[in-house]
């Protein structure tokens, strides 16, 4: 049986995501202003978002045969990495050149649904990587 790293990795952000979003409800609130909160809080928002489309992805992993999908997941991965981490960082640390790499993480997510949507208009049935 192939291993699932989507469904894997997909667990552990959304876990992730919990513990993140109950530190900046409950820990994080007397460290930093309203608007470094929200700023968290939007890494969690779209952290949980990512997560449960990346448990998607490995869900259609198993039924549908195409690198597209595949790499939907990678651009979801890259993106949560690059979106989230970077305020979490510029949040917890205020420096603010974290700031600088959040635009690079919604692009990544912004590919990721432009794939989903490529492979779901030319076809599903594309070799798998």
């Amino acid at each position: 049986m192939e291993r699932n790293h989507f469904l894997l990795i997909a667990s552990v952000s959304g876990m992730l995501a919990v513990v993140l979003g109950a530190f900046g409800a409950h820990g994080l609130e007397k460290l930093v202003d309203a608007k470094m909160l929200q700023r968290f809080h939007t890494g969690v928002e779209y952290q949980f978002y990512h997560s449960l489309a990346l448990f998607l992805i490995s869900i259609l992993n198993i039924f549908i045969k195409s690198k597209y999908i595949t790499y939907a997941g990678y651009a979801f991965l890259f993106g949560m990495i690059l979106f989230s981490g970077s305020l979490y960082l510029y949040v917890l640390t205020d420096i603010k050149g974290f700031a600088l790499v959040t635009p690079l993480g919604g692009f990544s997510f912004i590919i990721g649904w432009g794939l989903l949507a490529f492979s779901a208009k030319n076809g599903i049935h594309s070799e798998k990587i």
